[in-house]
């Protein structure tokens, strides 16, 4: 059965649906080509860098119209980075998560292992559905996932009423953010990843901090508590003032992100890039209802996200062997997560994806499957 050919007049144009690592315009790869001379390769003290590095901070205020007093802070490391940053940096005492995936439950597991914060309270719910955050006593942080990558489950960001004063609200945006809708100003961090929605490779973090954040972290920083030097939250946001990381970036990385916002503030920034996302969704997920051996994972509709999906497939179809034949043909990376253990595919909707190339892949998967 490996050796079927999909006709190429009904595959994707470009056969990349990554949940990250990501799609990458080849647009902005020729971009980087043409300054690779003058900048790959340039100490990220000089301006030639910190001129990129002004640029995506630039680019991440005006996508999210970051509100009053906010600041986008950028450091290396990615997402696993940040959830230790913050478990060093935001947190005084207590936490509180809502758990419904991979991403959700390695922050807790960080906050529940460190030795000098208190035992947090964890949401727990299996995977395809949703936890959600409650109002506790004594909790000074509450941190959620707006888009589990590892399920493709999508929940929305919204303060915890009834919150104790002063009480933060992390949310992890790593594969949601440039997908899905947000208000910053329901939230005191969204922090991101630049390999997925911003079509970029990986090796940074990146977070939208409230003011309250900020001053969360020099809080903490003041009180003499260890932080190894790599995770101060408070070095990232000076030197995210002076546009340069800490350590030394992968240039290629900022720049990709820099040029993939640039592109999609030119389309119409975060609402243009929410219905592009939402397009392929609704492309996908219809497919994926009328099919006759598939299905959504997620069975609430109003949890699917329109980041990432998660197609089930029966008994009778090898989704192994299916995403074995799609990648021979050119249509890679539709894979489930690894420790899900499903017998499903997982599609990433970016905004870099084209939804006529989502079309094109539900085609595709229909042509081998008549012929398994």
């Amino acid at each position: 059965m490996s050796d079927i050919r999909i006709p190429d007049e009904i595959k994707p144009v470009d056969g990349r649906f990554g949940s990250g690592p990501s799609k990458v315009r080849p647009e902005g790869v020729e971009s980087l080509s043409a300054v690779s001379r003058t900048f790959l390769g340039t100490s990220h003290r000089q301006k030639t860098v910190k001129d990129q590095v002004a640029r995506l901070r630039r680019g991440l205020a005006d996508f999210f119209a970051l509100p009053d007093g906010y600041e986008v802070v950028i450091a290396n490391g990615g997402t696993s980075a940040f959830w230790e940053v913050a478990t060093f940096g935001l947190i005084r005492d207590r936490a509180q998560f809502a758990e419904f995936g991979e991403f959700g439950a390695k922050f807790a597991k960080a906050v529940s292992d460190a030795p000098f914060l208190g035992e947090p309270t964890v949401h727990r719910a299996p995977g395809g559905q949703a936890a959600y955050l409650t109002a506790e006593g004594g909790v000074d942080a509450y941190a959620s996932v707006q888009n589990e990558t590892s399920t493709g489950v999508a929940v929305p960001v919204r303060r915890v009423p009834g919150a104790d004063p002063g009480a933060l609200l992390l949310t992890d945006a790593t594969s949601g953010g440039g997908s899905l809708d947000v208000d910053l100003r329901e939230t005191d961090v969204y922090y991101l990843a630049p390999q997925k929605a911003l079509g970029s490779d990986g090796g940074l973090w990146m977070a939208l901090m409230s003011p309250a954040a900020i001053e969360r972290a020099f809080e903490i920083k003041a009180t003499g508590r260890y932080i190894p030097q790599f995770l101060d939250l408070v070095t990232a946001i000076e030197q995210s003032r002076l546009e340069q990381t800490y350590n030394t970036p992968a240039l290629a990385t900022v720049f990709l992100a820099a040029e993939q916002l640039d592109w999609m503030n030119a389309q119409g920034g975060l609402p243009w890039a929410v219905k592009r996302s939402a397009e392929s969704a609704a492309t996908l997920y219809g497919w994926a209802d009328r099919s006759a051996f598939a299905t959504p994972f997620v069975t609430d509709p109003a949890l699917r996200s329109a980041a990432v999906a998660t197609i089930d497939f029966d008994d009778r179809i090898d989704a192994a062997q299916l995403a074995k034949i799609l990648r021979a043909n050119g249509i890679v990376d539709t894979e489930p997560y690894r420790k899900l253990g499903r017998n499903q595919l997982r599609i990433a909707l970016y905004p870099t994806v084209e939804p006529s190339d989502v079309a094109a892949l539900t085609a595709a998967i229909d042509y081998v499957v008549e012929r398994l």
